[in-house]
């Protein structure tokens, strides 16, 4: 009889190959649009919102040099009149802009961007952009859908500030590329190391044995990239979010995972007879209905797996 695991792990990496290859949309073109870059740019007489829990304040000047906030200058009080001393002095080559009556922000950070494929019809520049204009200004492209090398370059290009785009880090899928199924511990550790080689800045699973799973999230904090899962419901019995935290992972997607480690007197949710993990629907339903069969909060396993996972610095993405 053959392995139910191998032919499964075959089929999900020949998903994740044919994905790499289908799924690649029109890079970003070459930036043309907008000036710069400056050798400083200053932001004059903005109100800010740093980002670290303070009250907005201002008027401030922002000062910008080499991609780096390297000076916050308070110029007093809104209703009083800016002493100009107050001010960073403009460099030669620099630029200013008066935003006066503005408020300033912290770049968000969307840990679940994904750039797109084929099938939503859109080229990178139009998604790369719609981040940017919404203040998105760094993203971790989970699985990296249009391959490694693809994100891989966007990445580099984005960084060098030659395509309009935010900050990208590239999160493989586990397995991406492997020529056979990682069947094995040792497996796991040679791709991962291999995956570390290639650039990437960290890996998304969906599943997987247990010594599996294991090998390649310790082998990969160990390199010191970090990772993410969205636990399936394929796999996520014998591993959840729990296992993945004890193992070294930094964070879960979705919410997936999660409910199973709450779960007091089962392993395996209740699914009705004619459940079918293929039908989205019947995916979706029943998912939802998870945090019924799991423990109430602030009950004792509650609490005692969330002290865990916070004891284990482990971050809940629930990509809202």
């Amino acid at each position: 009889m053959p392995n139910k695991f191998m032919y499964g792990m075959l089929l999900g990496i020949l998903c994740l190959l044919s994905i790499s290859v289908l799924a690649q949309i029109q890079k970003a073109p070459e930036r043309k649009e907008g000036d710069g870059q400056y050798s400083q740019l200053i932001i004059r007489g903005v109100t800010l919102i740093n980002g670290t829990g303070a009250p907005a304040y201002g008027p401030v000047d922002i000062v910008i040099e080499k991609n780096r906030i390297v000076q916050i200058a308070s110029l007093g009080n809104p209703a009083g009149k800016i002493n100009p001393a107050r001010r960073p002095v403009l460099k030669d080559g620099g630029k200013e802009l008066n935003c006066e009556g503005m408020y300033a922000m912290p770049g968000l950070i969307d840990m679940h961007g994904h750039i797109g494929g084929t099938e939503q019809g859109t080229p990178a520049e139009y998604v790369f952009k719609l981040w940017m204009a919404h203040g998105i200004t760094t993203i971790r492209d989970p699985s990296a859908g249009n391959g490694l090398d693809w994100v891989l370059d966007q990445k580099r290009k984005s960084a060098a500030n030659t395509i309009t785009a935010p900050r990208i880090f590239a999160y493989t899928a586990f397995g991406m590329g492997s020529p056979t199924p990682i069947a094995n511990a040792e497996q796991a550790r040679a791709w991962v190391q291999q995956n570390a080689k290639n650039g990437a800045d960290g890996i998304k699973f969906f599943g997987a044995s247990p010594e599996v799973m294991d090998a390649a999230i310790r082998e990969n904090k160990k390199l010191g990239l970090r990772s993410c899962a969205h636990h399936a419901q394929t796999d996520v019995a014998r591993w959840n979010v729990l296992s993945s935290a004890k193992a070294g992972m930094t964070s879960m997607e979705h919410w997936y995972g999660l409910p199973e480690a709450l779960f007091t007197d089962k392993t395996v949710q209740q699914f009705p007879l004619d459940y079918n993990y293929n039908s989205e629907q019947n995916r979706f339903e029943e998912a939802g209905k998870l945090w019924k069969q799991a423990a109430a909060p602030f009950t004792p396993h509650w609490n005692k797996v969330m002290d865990e996972l916070l004891a284990l610095d482990f971050t809940l993405d629930p990509t809202l």
